[in-house]
């Protein structure tokens, strides 16, 4: 018996995909072919992926907002396990990824479910809250630029309904917001970020050690 979490070696951590894992073919594939892209560090872990398949499934989330797509792996995620009348609207800049994310969503059957939205987030954001959108999501996963973290969290606050979750991934990030003097902007902003979360009156909290840290905000 332990009193804290386990630190996975390789061995415990292939022990626990084997026993776990359930990846589809098509999402394998994807990952695989991820991996060859010069940015593939972007990519999130399979067992954090199926993790948040079951958050949508438990919480029945049909109005779903992604910040930061890159190959669609989280997104197909995320959609193929909502309702058959969900909708996940993506956040992402343009960029040849982007061809990948659309090839993998049509072959999974999920292009209607998805409009993914090529400009900054913090505009897409922002017309979202103007369009009236407010209290309305669901689910709110956070995977983009670090720097504009705690910003995320304000608009992810004003759009995500009361009861609602905020995923924000890599907050453990590789172990760097140990740092006491970090030069990384991304670095101070993910710190800022925890320090934030852990006082913040507006939502239940859970920070979990999968993938490189994944911190689920309910808002109250």
């Amino acid at each position: 018996m332990t009193g804290r979490t386990l630190a996975l070696d390789d061995d415990l951590y292939r022990y626990l995909l084997d026993v776990s894992l359930r990846e589809s073919p098509l999402l394998k594939r994807l990952r695989e072919e991820t991996a060859h892209l010069s940015m593939s560090r972007w990519q999130i872990a399979p067992e954090q992926g199926q993790f948040m398949s079951l958050l949508v499934q438990l919480t029945g989330a049909r109005r779903l907002l992604e910040i930061g797509t890159f190959t669609g792996y989280s997104a197909i995620c995320l959609a193929s396990a909502m309702p058959s009348d969900g909708q996940l609207i993506c956040c992402d800049l343009p960029g040849d990824y982007n061809a990948i994310a659309r090839r993998y969503w049509h072959e999974a059957g999920l292009l209607e479910r998805i409009d993914l939205r090529l400009a900054p987030a913090l505009e897409t954001l922002t017309a979202l809250e103007r369009g009236g959108q407010g209290d309305s999501f669901d689910l709110i996963f956070i995977d983009a630029d670090k720097a504009n973290y705690p910003v995320y969290l304000e608009h992810a606050l004003a759009l995500v309904r009361p009861g609602g979750l905020i995923l924000f991934d890599n907050v453990l990030w590789s172990g760097r917001v140990l740092e006491s003097q970090p030069d990384s902007a991304d670095t101070r902003a993910i710190q800022s970020l925890n320090r934030r979360l852990k006082n913040d009156a507006r939502i239940d909290l859970s920070l979990l050690p999968i993938g490189d840290g994944l911190t689920l905000c309910r808002k109250r």
